[in-house]
């Protein structure tokens, strides 16, 4: 999809996604970019952006995004769990929401990462973005032996950034590590302490196999995928239908359910208050809150359904406080 013509810029609304360098329009060219993975797009992650936006209202031209997918440590490590905070989609929203203009996603496979740092500055911003100015964070590194940095972009020519988060919080708080550590230990609002928004997770709701709903509990199940897991057990979660406006409160199970050992870690939300069962193959968003306890194996099915009365009641005096 072509960008509007400048001369409506002031007024844009809506941001363009480009998943290669070939797709970016000419229109593209000449305008102010910060370049990163953004995963998590966290405090730090929103500082640079809106230092990226302002000159780009300053100058008045627009504001792109140039990432990569899948994130390199995939690539590099690709037998470690799930890391991401973000996954793609969802990533591009929280771009939105910023007031980013476009975003250039750049496939990267082994052989994008071994090309030099100079070919890659050639190829994606002399020759594709023609950028006016490029923003970066100060440890961003690029190419081959990660060589890449705020001198190879500034020897092309091309006027460069490099950007560290100052203020209230200390550079070491916008960690996208820290936040990970946070969420695996279910440690919910630290996390979002860092993130700057509420952390969320979701997926297409899928039919399980009823238990669930045979123990008077229904739930809307969805597998975690390539998502990083929080510390499993049962949170007070928000969750919103996919074309609803509204969030609804949950007791949600993320994990493998001791009881009945599911194969793969899964989201089982029981929606409270919620009667509608024809919501498969429609999007969750869930929003973990506290998590209340950690999973369990009960002695008997009896136990198990006495605990999930309480999980609900406690999941609502969370949620409503």
């Amino acid at each position: 999809m072509p960008l509007p013509n400048l001369s409506s810029y002031p007024y844009k609304d809506g941001m363009d996604v480009y998943d290669d360098l070939s797709a970016v329009p000419a229109a593209a060219k000449g305008h102010i970019i910060a370049i990163g993975n953004f995963d998590g797009v966290h405090l730090g992650h929103r500082a640079l952006l809106e230092h990226a936006k302002q000159l780009a209202r300053y100058e008045g031209r627009l504001c792109g995004v140039l990432t990569f997918e899948p994130h390199p440590r995939k690539l590099f490590r690709p037998d470690e769990p799930p890391f991401r905070i973000t996954p793609p989609l969802l990533k591009q929203r929280m771009l939105e929401g910023l007031g980013v203009d476009f975003v250039v996603t750049l496939n990267f496979d082994w052989d994008f990462a071994s090309q030099s740092a100079e070919n890659f500055v050639q190829k994606a911003l002399i020759d594709i973005l023609s950028p006016a100015h490029v923003v970066i964070g100060e440890d961003f590194r690029f190419g081959q032996l990660r060589k890449g940095n705020t001198k190879t972009i500034s020897d092309a020519g091309i006027p460069v950034t490099t950007f560290s988060p100052v203020g209230s919080h200390e550079i070491s708080k916008y960690s996208s590590t820290d936040i990970r550590n946070y969420i695996a230990a279910g440690e919910i609002k630290s996390a979002n302490d860092i993130l700057g928004w509420e952390w969320e997770i979701g997926g297409v709701i899928v039919r399980g196999d009823r238990r669930g709903h045979d123990l008077g509990y229904p739930t809307a199940n969805v597998s975690m995928g390539d998502v990083l897991h929080p510390a499993y057990g049962v949170y007070a979660t928000w969750v919103q239908i996919d074309g609803e406006n509204e969030w609804r409160m949950a007791a949600t199970n993320i994990g493998i359910r001791p009881m009945f050992e599911v194969a793969q870690g899964q989201i089982e939300a029981h929606i409270l208050d919620f009667a509608d069962s024809d919501i498969y193959s429609r999007y969750l968003r869930v929003r973990p809150v506290k998590r209340l306890r950690g999973e369990a194996k009960f002695a008997s099915i009896d136990d198990l359904i006495a605990q999930m009365a309480k999980d609900c009641a406690q999941a609502k005096m969370v949620l409503l406080a």
